[in-house]
């Protein structure tokens, strides 16, 4: 076993600390959403009567506020699973064109997904909102769902992983006859599932924490999803700040558990993504 120096366990302590103050905040939340409104800011961090009215309210009494909070949890894991699974598939069979088949313009398309990917996504917002309002879907689902469908940044991702893919796996597929879709399912995904975990993990977290396009497509309550309805509430009715603390515990959980869960392929694809 190497022995620590002072230098190194200095290290350490400074790493350890860095840690737990970026912890510290969520660790402050969680806590808060377990405590009454009003010992929130009056109590230490580990002090206090704990309870889970808090969540009680948010997903049984916040119905006569008029904020059916349990309706918009399943709006915002209906929204991010359908995106989540338009993004991968996609990002698998565009990927696959970039990387392994020769077409005309495949240069300038793949120059198009890197600019696409320097210019930040509100420049196209306004672009979006009006072809959405053309085509008659704001305030549906589908406004929340197809203009994220497609990655220019996961495509990217899928076709760079998939360039590293030998095609010697590809060739004896084919004299098998298997099919495009028998090649990415039974050749592709299993040797680049790394990266797949990545796309999808980021895809759900974006479109799990995403604020401002839905607060501007949609006007329903019922169809809004769980973080602007949240953010509503937290504005419209301050006094409940216990609430909104375990409305805030609960919009972070889902992505917490899905990198607990792949957490080895996302290290993985995190490490190929770097060289």
């Amino acid at each position: 076993m190497k022995k620590l120096t002072p230098l190194s366990l200095l290290v350490h302590v400074v790493m350890f600390l860095l840690a737990l103050s970026w912890l510290y905040p969520f660790i402050w939340m969680t806590i808060s959403s377990l405590k009454p409104t009003a010992e929130i800011y009056t109590t230490s961090l580990f002090s206090g009567h704990l309870t889970l009215e808090n969540y009680t309210f948010l997903f049984d009494n916040s119905n006569r506020a008029d904020k059916p909070f349990l309706r918009t949890l399943f709006n915002s894991l209906f929204v991010s699973i359908t995106i989540t699974l338009c993004v991968t598939v996609t990002s698998m069979l565009v990927g696959y064109a970039l990387a392994k088949a020769e077409f005309r313009g495949k240069n300038a398309f793949r120059n198009l997904l890197i600019v696409q990917m320097v210019f930040p996504v509100f420049m196209f917002i306004i672009p979006q909102f009006v072809l959405m309002r053309e085509l008659g879907l704001v305030n549906g689902y589908s406004a929340m769902i197809l203009p994220y469908a497609m990655s220019a940044w996961g495509i990217f991702m899928v076709s760079q992983s998939f360039k590293g893919t030998p095609n010697d796996y590809l060739y004896a597929a084919r004299l098998d006859h298997a099919s495009l879709w028998g090649i990415l399912r039974h050749v592709m995904m299993p040797l680049n599932k790394s990266i797949l975990a990545i796309v999808a993990l980021f895809t759900f977290s974006s479109s799990w924490d995403n604020f401002l396009w839905p607060l501007i497509v949609m006007r329903d309550v019922d169809k809004m999803p769980f973080s602007v309805l949240l953010a509503t509430f937290s504005k419209s009715y301050g006094v409940y700040l216990g609430p909104v603390m375990a409305g805030a515990v609960v919009q972070m959980l889902p992505v917490v558990v899905l990198f607990i869960l792949f957490r080895k392929y996302f290290l993985q694809g995190m490490s190929l993504s770097l060289k």
